[in-house]
C-alpha cells in the first residue's frame, strides 16, 4: 500500500514536470516507463506460472 501512495505521489511529480519538458524528453521518459513496466509484467507473470499447483 506504501508504494502504491510513493507511485502516486511520484506521477503527480512527473506529470507536473512533462507539462515544462520538451517533447523529445518526456518521449523519451514514456519510452522508458514502458519498457520498466512490460518488464515487470512479464516477471510477474513468470513467476506466477512457476508457483502455481494445478491439481
Amino acid at each position: 500500500m506504501l508504494f502504491l501512495v510513493a507511485a502516486l505521489m511520484l506521477l503527480g511529480v512527473v506529470m507536473g514536470t512533462v507539462a515544462h519538458a520538451p517533447l523529445p524528453v518526456s518521449l523519451i521518459a514514456a519510452a522508458v516507463i514502458g519498457v520498466w513496466l512490460a518488464v515487470f509484467a512479464v516477471r510477474e507473470r513468470h513467476g506466477r506460472r512457476r508457483h502455481t499447483t494445478t491439481h
